[in-house]
């Protein structure tokens, strides 16, 4: 089912849009920008006013204030994203890391002590190493029955290869470099979490799997059905998770896929 971007009828019969909100909690990104509501970069900036001609958002894509983000690290995405893409056409990786960077700024949200200038690069460039895998093995790596650890180990060391080159273009420093190739070589094979930044990470890029596109996903790869998918994911997303509320997250989008596929829920026929 394709996502529903605009209205097929007014059932109200009158136009309600002037009273649509410009903001809402939990929403970000819409006014352009990764950052949304992020409580802390890393990013060392001086204050600045309207004098200083920089708030008119003509310098750094994305961002606006008003909206909760950050235009410095919205400005760091926006030149790490067009170097990350390219390696990101593997089993639609693509879509996934976007999903995951969404996933993790609902997880900054709910922890404000958490570094986003380090948390959104790293889920941004997680598995941009899955291109240095041959491809006809990569879901070797991750199928069910079977798993090939030998590649999660390359594809998380090509991924920190590639992403402190990519990094460097980006012009992110050494230090804040440093601790995003470190989450990225080990964000699949490490069972613990070396900091609340990796926690986040780790849960943004597992998480994924129980939203809808991650259960389409899923289905295609192995050739399962909804319900098959939804307890495999399942099985690999709750018991691994490290924060409260990725957990809380998983919970609630494994309900809603459950209600999916109750016979009551099919019988209605509804998009």
């Amino acid at each position: 089912m394709s996502l529903k971007r605009t209205p097929t009828s007014n059932q109200v019969g009158r136009d309600v849009t002037s009273s649509i909100p410009a903001s809402a909690e939990g929403v970000f990104g819409l006014a352009g920008g990764f950052s949304g509501a992020s409580r802390s970069s890393g990013i060392d900036r001086p204050s600045r006013t309207a004098d200083d001609g920089e708030l008119d958002g003509d310098n750094e894509p994305g961002g606006d204030p008003e909206l909760g983000g950050d235009p410095e690290l919205d400005g760091e995405l926006a030149r790490i994203w067009p170097r990350a893409v390219v390696h990101l056409d593997v089993r639609s990786n693509d879509a996934h890391t976007l999903y995951a960077v969404a996933i993790a700024q609902s997880l900054l949200a709910a922890h404000p002590e958490a570094d986003a200038g380090v948390v959104l690069p790293a889920i941004m460039l997680h598995d941009i190493g899955w291109s240095k895998v041959p491809p006809d093995e990569v879901l070797e790596a991750i199928a069910p029955g079977g798993g090939r650890e030998d590649l999660v180990l390359l594809h998380e060391k090509e991924g920190a290869r590639l992403a402190r080159a990519i990094l460097a273009e980006a012009g992110v420093p050494e230090e804040r470099t440093a601790r995003i190739v470190e989450i990225i070589d080990g964000h699949d094979s490490r069972r613990e979490a070396l900091s609340i930044e990796d926690a986040i990470v780790k849960d943004a890029d597992k998480t994924w799997r129980l939203t809808p596109h991650g259960l389409d996903t899923v289905m295609d790869w192995f050739g399962l059905d909804r319900g098959q998918a939804l307890l495999l994911c399942s099985s690999r997303v709750h018991a691994h998770l490290f924060t409260d509320a990725a957990k809380a997250l998983a919970r609630g989008l494994a309900a809603i896929e459950s209600a999916n596929l109750w016979p009551e829920r099919v019988a209605l026929e509804l998009p």
